[in-house]
């Protein structure tokens, strides 16, 4: 029998040489650790070989003449005493955190569980049956794709360095893998729904047409479907129970070498100028609770990995999925960053939105601005440059920190979604803050020195209705997810406008049609940085389903077909998209207070008047019928630090009353008499008209003006 050689304690994971392989797997309080070879198929266990030392709590050893390809896993003794936060079970075998590749997939069988299912007390009980034939086994992969190693910087289309812009210059674009190409008719159908499918022409040329300059995907660590969502015939969709944080799941490949695929699917997007982001979920695992299987980091070490409750038998469930990952310690915060650095560098992503952040940032206090995942990330070269989005909240204690996010973070800004919503599909008074989300939240982010691009703008998102849905339903209808409409979020701020669904009333059709373009309006002409759920242009709905993420089927994936309708909002959706694009004056990096003048006119760099076109007055802001404004944005007024070049003037009109308002434009708050119509939500189709004196501005509807520098 081979012997393993001492080895050492770094780096985690196995790590191949012209001579053999190195293992080493974080344990401190375990008592032993057994190192379990496969043969080629992966279901035969051909050695167990416990690795002969520890060193700072790491196990470790060096396996001469072992090579890329091995197939592995690990058997971690320990005691099994759940009441003490141990639950160490030798007859599980366990996935190497730091895998890179796994071999074969998950089978879901009780010999899975470290307890006996059905027992009484159940989690206290010992299971002695071998989870081996139903679990996937560890690969070892090739030296290059160790995480850490430094790579070639991220090049832009003429192969040099590329200069990532701030996020306020961006349209970042969430969609899903698989969702995005899934009916793409375009593509061959081996095709559809793969890495390889994002980097083709055909979504390369729409991404572009659209205007989107970042691409944020849902989920792609490997994950698994949850044992109940199978047992209904469902799957994970969404893709938020992470089981391997430094593996591309091989559901989107079309071969046997994902991480392949998904390298040359991240170089054809840069090649087009388009980033890619991804949603990572580094704050719980799909181990579960307590009566969770044991597959990777409860078999190695519970008590480390695992934040648990003052009884250790028991989970903190900050997650809301059972459990929550214990980032204060060092050495689980050691893994999430060499995951990070291993997508940053080796992947070449260029951002990460981080799934419910605030447990990333929670202490044993509560949550800091300054707690040691912040602080890694800070210091960590690698990280240096990339886009750090959090969505701010989680169902823990003191979990909802919009806007409390350290300098360099940008958050999705729920406020924005809420304000917005309610703004259009309701008449409640939420002006005061409405005129603040279309200034970026200055309210929220500007205390503590940030600019506007810390707002994440949105006014949809995977989780929740579509923009569709947002104006066809105003209750949720999630019965296909078989929790008899139970789950998903009761408050959505949306309106049916007379019909639940679908309808095929001109009236009800035509004002749900004019107040998707308010919204996407209401996105793209504030500052900040603006978010678009794939679809949304294309009139998707999930038929008001505002949970869908156990859903994988035609329903919720993207319909390339185009009617009438969905080809005036696509093409309604660019040119706003293209406005916003050409006009820096709806993208600046500071905020906008009135402080600063207008060169030509002396005129402040935002003007609020209102429907008389003179400043809006205490009264106006809470007027009873209300839910107008009107702001100018003045071109050439720019702080004397910034190297910018003057762009147009732009006057915004947002009507969300019952009444049609004459606006006149011979106001001397006004930096002309004569403009040139962009945007009409009451008239799509028409733009590039000179409007002079006056222009009569809808009840619900958007106008936006410009006056050229």
């Amino acid at each position: 029998m081979t012997k393993l050689q001492a080895g050492r304690n770094w780096p985690l994971g196995a790590s191949s040489d012209a001579s053999g392989v190195n293992f080493a797997l974080f344990s401190k309080h375990a008592s032993r650790v057994e190192l379990c070879l496969f043969d080629a198929s992966g279901s035969r266990e051909t050695q167990r070989l416990e690795l002969p030392v520890q060193t700072d709590g790491v196990w470790h050893g060096y396996l001469p003449g072992a090579k890329a390809g091995t197939l592995y896993g690990y058997r971690v003794h320990g005691a099994y005493e759940p009441t003490n936060g141990h639950r160490f079970n030798a007859n599980k075998l366990l996935v190497d955190p730091y895998a890179k590749k796994l071999h074969g997939g998950l089978i879901w069988n009780d010999a899975n569980y470290g307890f006996i299912r059905g027992h009484a007390d159940a989690d206290l009980s010992f299971d002695q049956r071998d989870s081996a034939p139903f679990v996937p086994k560890c690969v070892v992969v090739p030296e290059s794709r160790r995480p850490g190693k430094r790579h070639a910087p991220h090049l832009n289309s003429k192969n040099q360095p590329r200069q990532r812009p701030r996020l306020h210059e961006a349209v970042i674009y969430e969609a899903h893998t698989k969702g995005l190409t899934a009916m793409l008719a375009q593509l061959s159908p081996a095709r559809r729904g793969k890495y390889a499918a994002l980097g083709t022409k055909p979504v390369i040329n729409y991404l572009r047409s659209l205007g989107v300059t970042a691409l944020e995907l849902l989920p792609v660590h490997l994950f698994l479907d949850d044992d109940f969502l199978v047992e209904k015939d469902l799957v994970n969709y969404w893709g938020y129970q992470s089981l391997c944080f430094m593996i591309p799941d091989a559901r989107y490949a079309g071969s046997d070498d994902a991480a392949s695929e998904f390298k040359d699917m991240v170089k054809a997007l840069h090649k087009a100028e388009i980033e890619v982001i991804l949603d990572v979920v580094y704050n719980h695992t799909a181990e579960g609770n307590e009566m969770g299987p044991t597959l990777c980091y409860r078999g190695i070490d519970n008590l480390s990995y695992y934040r648990l409750e003052r009884n250790p038998r028991f989970y903190v469930n900050d997650s809301g999925t059972g459990n929550t990952l214990s980032v204060e310690n060092p050495r689980v915060l050691q893994m999430v960053m060499d995951s990070l650095r291993f997508w940053a560098s080796d992947m070449q992503v260029d951002g990460f939105r981080f799934d419910l952040a605030t447990i990333l940032g929670r202490e044993t206090h509560g949550f800091d601005r300054g707690a040691g995942f912040f602080d890694a990330i800070a210091q960590d070269p690698q990280l240096a440059d990339v886009h750090l989005i959090a969505e701010p909240w989680d169902i823990g204690p003191g979990g909802y920190q919009l806007g409390q996010y350290p300098a360099r973070w940008s958050e999705w800004n729920d406020k924005f979604r809420d304000t917005a919503r309610c703004f259009w599909n309701s008449h409640a008074d939420v002006l005061p803050e409405f005129s603040d989300r279309l200034l970026g939240s200055s309210s929220l982010f500007e205390w503590q020195g940030r600019d506007p691009a810390s707002s994440v703008n949105l006014i949809t998102a995977h989780d929740g209705f579509t923009l569709r849905d947002t104006v066809s339903y105003l209750h949720k209808h999630n019965e296909a997810n078989g929790e008899g409409n139970r789950d998903g979020h009761s408050s959505n701020h949306s309106n049916n406008y007379g019909v639940e669904g679908d309808s095929d009333d001109p009236a009800i059709l035509q004002i749900r049609s004019r107040q998707q373009r308010n919204l996407l309006c209401t996105l793209f002409l504030s500052q900040g940085s603006p978010m678009l759920l794939g679809g949304d242009e294309r009139n998707r709905t999930q038929h008001g389903n505002n949970n869908a993420y156990c859903q994988d089927n035609a329903s919720i994936w993207i319909d390339w077909v185009e009617d009438k309708e969905s080809k005036e909002l696509l093409a309604f959706t660019q040119r706003l998209i293209a406005l916003r694009a050409n006009q820096p004056v709806l993208r600046r990096n500071w905020y906008l207070h009135g402080q600063h003048r207008s060169i030509s006119t002396d005129l402040p760099d935002v003007v609020w008047l209102n429907r008389v076109a003179m400043l809006m007055s205490e009264a106006d802001w809470h007027s009873a019928n209300g839910a107008f404004v009107a702001l100018q944005l003045m071109g050439d007024a720019i702080p004397e630090d910034q190297d910018i070049e003057p762009s147009d003037t732009l006057l915004l009109l947002f009507n969300g009353s019952r009444d049609d308002v004459s606006f006149p434009l011979t106001s001397e708050q006004l930096a002309g008499e004569t403009w040139l119509l962009e945007i009409d939500t009451a008239q799509p189709l028409v733009t590039g008209t000179k409007v002079e004196l006056q222009i009569d501005c809808l009840a619900h509807s958007v106008i936006a003006l410009r006056l050229r520098a």
